[in-house]
């Protein structure tokens, strides 16, 4: 007997064991490079960008795992797009969800005032358009030559009129007034704390507001995925759709300052050049360069796109929108690479991580609950293999009994 087990022990351990394919680590996927366009030799040089935070695995891959690349994704029997300047992009379908192609889409880069988009979509809801609200001093601490409105200390101007100067003229200033008041006791770091959170809620995982206007800050980082996310959320407020396509607007006059009021003017080319457009916002710092949002619709079809890091030639960041939304609507209306989660969807289970259905290997019908993957297998056929090497020592140490010993305290045994 004994015999017949160190056979059965050496035969096994002889035994080639097979390592699944899928263990085998993968090559690295080959990047495929975005479209570039040539940007003139005349162009200023891009003051150096400060280090985004380190890349998470499970947030590169939110939406879909074709779009954990810093290259091109497109469908496969879709058109090449546009060349573009932008360092990112993303093109999805607003009602679907679906990302129709991008560039990049899960790349830290810098919003400028395309960030107060966020601001807009956390607060807009709460606040009271008919509210009015008096100017502080501290509401007008903005960088000196940015943009603003032009609001008056003392001033006192309704909520609505803020939200269309912070959309149309994007001001900075009507930005720091709203944060302040949607930040109720904190004022504007309240402001700011709950455009974080409503990020988080959204999906927006590599969002990070420092400022409620998108003026540079240490930390402050978005992405064009997130963008869309965030983009999406407006444009399912109906006074958001009006503000958007809001050409001029009358900001009133001040007469306990002796102020007169003045018209501003919608800064976004998009709603006067391009047929169907539904509105967006544009940005600009010297350290993000032009980024923007636009958003338009076709035959039915809701199409929003957002850029990031653009110069301003050979094309203007509309411009540039303007193409990859042509792109975007000469696809199938099935074409998709991804799509836009939904709000709540990565917060609503915190046991579970925030990635892509397509992202982990399904589990093994075959293996006892908990082991999936190859990793499992391999780790039990160690343990097996180990295990009969135990035996096998154990086997081979044992003395010999003479054929005629019985073990004691046990009887014959009956025929």
């Amino acid at each position: 007997m004994r015999n017949r087990l160190l056979a059965a022990a050496s035969s096994v351990l002889l035994l080639p064991v097979v390592v699944p394919a899928s263990a085998v680590a993968a090559p690295t996927p080959t990047v495929v490079p975005c479209p570039q366009a040539s940007v003139p030799a005349s162009t200023p040089s891009r003051p150096p960008r400060t280090s985004p935070p380190p890349a998470v695995a499970q947030d590169q891959v939110v939406g879909g795992a074709a779009l954990a690349t810093p290259g091109l994704v497109v469908p496969a029997d879709g058109a090449q797009p546009p060349e573009v300047t932008a360092t990112s992009w993303l093109v999805a379908d607003l009602d679907t969800g679906d990302v129709l192609g991008a560039c990049g889409p899960h790349e830290y880069a810098t919003p400028a005032s395309v960030q107060k988009l966020l601001l807009t979509a956390a607060l807009l809801p709460d606040l009271d358009p008919q509210q009015v609200v008096k100017v502080t001093k501290e509401d007008l601490d903005i960088e000196p030559g940015s943009s603003a409105v032009g609001l008056l200390v003392g001033g006192q101007y309704p909520v609505e009129t803020l939200w269309l100067g912070l959309l149309l003229q994007s001001g900075n200033d009507a930005a720091n007034v709203l944060a302040r008041l949607g930040g109720g006791a904190e004022g504007r770091a309240g402001g700011v704390r709950a455009m974080n959170e409503f990020a988080e809620q959204l999906g927006a995982r590599q969002t990070h507001a420092v400022t409620p206007s998108g003026l540079d800050g240490p930390g402050q980082f978005t992405s064009a995925y997130d963008l869309a996310l965030i983009a999406r959320a407006c444009f399912a407020e109906p006074a958001f759709q009006r503000y958007a396509l809001t050409e001029t607007h009358q900001i009133p006059d001040q007469e306990a300052l002796g102020r007169k009021g003045f018209q501003i003017q919608n800064g976004n080319s998009l709603i006067d050049h391009y047929p169907g457009a539904l509105g967006g916002k544009t940005g600009f710092t010297t350290l993000a360069r032009h980024t923007y949002v636009g958003a338009a619709e076709r035959a039915g079809r809701r199409l929003v796109v957002t850029l990031l890091g653009a110069e301003a030639r050979p094309l203007r960041g509309w411009e540039q929108g303007a193409a990859l939304l042509d792109w975007g609507f000469a696809l199938p209306q099935d074409a998709s690479v991804g799509r836009l989660v939904e709000p709540g969807e990565l917060t609503a289970s915190p046991s579970a991580p925030p990635v892509a259905a397509d992202a982990r290997p399904a589990a093994d019908d075959s293996l006892p609950d908990g082991l999936t993957g190859p990793g499992p297998l391999l780790v039990a056929a160690v343990v097996g293999v180990g295990g009969l090497v135990v035996l096998f020592v154990r086997l081979a140490r044992r003395p010999r009994r003479g054929p005629g010993r019985r073990r004691r305290g046990r009887g014959r045994r009956r025929a």
